[in-house]
């Protein structure tokens, strides 16, 4: 007696498993809602059965549009040019006379009940 096994599983076949211009769009959004990864191969799944992307893709296109965001930033460059970016005063300051950052200082402008502006300031 012979035995076949039939795979219904398409999901590993590269074609198949790629994002399309609406979901890339849409993995923005959910980005920028803070929504997981895969919650959002949930929802993909759910709006097409025949769905075949997979969480590391997701994850691939999350790492690509973070490196474009950055444009060859690290971290702490990136967080200066946001909260910059946002209005928030900025202070930071070096060790002794090196690029080397020691200590930093952001200050997130907000309204009070009187409906003035009162900075915020945090010690390090």
């Amino acid at each position: 007696m012979k035995v076949a096994i039939i795979s219904v599983y398409h999901y590993s076949h590269a074609q198949a498993a790629r994002l399309k211009e609406e979901q890339l769009i849409q993995i923005e959004q959910f980005r920028k809602s803070h929504k997981p990864p895969c919650n959002m191969l949930r929802l993909f799944r759910e709006q097409n059965v025949d769905c075949a992307v997979s969480v590391h893709s997701i994850y691939n296109v999350l790492a690509k549009m973070k490196k474009k965001r950055m444009q060859g930033c690290n971290t702490i460059e990136e967080v200066l040019c946001l909260s910059a970016q946002r209005g928030c005063a900025v202070f930071y300051r070096n060790c002794d006379e090196s690029d080397v950052l020691s200590d930093i200082v952001i200050a997130y402008s907000v309204i009070d009940l009187n409906n003035e502006n009162v900075a915020i300031c945090t010690d390090n």
